[in-house]
């Protein structure tokens, strides 16, 4: 749209259309509101406007009419609106918001099927009766990625919960002073995902021989992880639990805080 890349060109096409419609009384505080702009912008454009012979003004500042260069000034831009708004309606008609998957097993191009969580992941399967469903864009093998299109419903899943075991600080004793068998008896109880932050984390991690699926961005992943349906087990170092415990708190997700520093076992 060519016609409109001066700066200001636009707002005085607006003001072309409103003085058309409402001339020849329109008041400059009227068009300012209906535009959202100042009055001072208002009064400014239409002095260009006139000074370009597109607006011919009478007496005070509420009395404008368009003059024939005016009006096909408004009318060739408005038609060049007209035709950019098509192409994009038209574009629009075309697009297909697409989502990944993985196929839960194999699918066909143009195959209705239900979307699940399983491990955090969103799965495809064929249509049963499942909450949320959407069409399949091209085929796809058994664990592979689809993309879909058509989606409806809602995926049917629950919160997970989050374990923060609180990790003595280094001038505390660090991993020393940590009580390793408590540790190893949390961590035994089975989480989908666990997570450490801070070296003295890393260092207990590594005496136990902990599988550890994230420690940088922990608070961040921590809470994905929850919001997934996903049961994590987090290992941080002193107040360091205090910003996992703030971000799983403002998104309801339930979570409970121990300390396993040697002197609190039991």
């Amino acid at each position: 749209m060519k016609e409109f890349k001066k700066k200001g060109e636009l707002t005085r096409f607006q003001i072309l259309a409103e003085i058309a419609e409402n001339q020849p009384h329109i008041r400059q505080r009227d068009i300012a509101e209906k535009l959202g702009i100042t009055v001072q912008a208002v009064s400014e454009n239409i002095k260009t406007l006139t000074d370009q012979g597109y607006i011919q003004a009478g007496n005070g500042r509420s009395h404008y009419k368009l003059t024939k260069r005016g009006i096909e000034k408004l009318k060739r831009e408005a038609i060049t609106l007209r035709k950019y708004a098509d192409s994009v309606l038209e574009t629009m008609s075309t697009y297909k918001s697409t989502w990944p998957a993985i196929a839960k097993e194999n699918l066909k191009k143009g195959e209705e099927v239900e979307l699940f969580m399983e491990d955090g992941i969103v799965y495809a399967k064929k249509r049963t009766d499942g909450q949320a469903h959407g069409k399949v864009l091209h085929n796809a093998k058994k664990g592979e990625d689809v993309a879909l299109t058509e989606l409806s419903g809602l995926i049917n899943l629950k919160k997970g919960k989050v374990t923060i075991l609180v990790l003595p600080r280094i001038s505390e004793g660090g991993s020393r002073a940590a009580n390793l068998q408590k540790i190893k008896k949390v961590y035994s109880q089975g989480y989908d995902r666990v997570g450490i932050m801070g070296t003295v984390a890393r260092a207990v991690a590594d005496k136990l021989n902990l599988r550890v699926d994230f420690e940088f961005a922990t608070p961040e992943a921590t809470l994905a992880a929850a919001k997934r349906g996903l049961n994590v087990l987090v290992l941080a170092v002193g107040r360091m639990s205090k910003s996992i415990a703030r971000k799983l708190e403002r998104e309801n997700i339930e979570y409970k805080i121990e300390n396993v520093a040697e002197e609190s076992s039991t």
